[in-house]
């Protein structure tokens, strides 16, 4: 994730949490995940994905599941 990315994406996480929107946190903090994945950062990327679940469980998104399952098979729930 470069420096640009990375700030763009704190900035809208800071948003989205001052905005109170868990769906739109879910869906930043998966992304966020995805990306940390992509460049084999898998312990952070794994943060990320609990994040995006706790938040997609408060917003009651199907996505739950999906990331639910990253996390069981990574042994992380």
């Amino acid at each position: 994730m470069s420096l640009l990315d990375r700030a763009t994406l704190d900035a809208a996480l800071i948003a989205a949490h001052e905005a109170g929107d868990p769906a739109m946190l879910a869906a930043l903090y998966r992304r966020a995940a995805e990306t940390l994945e992509r460049l084999g950062q898998d312990d952070a990327a794994l943060f990320f994905f609990t994040q995006a679940y706790v938040f997609a469980l408060d917003a009651g998104l199907a996505e739950a599941d999906d990331v639910g399952r990253i996390l069981r098979a990574n042994g992380r729930l």
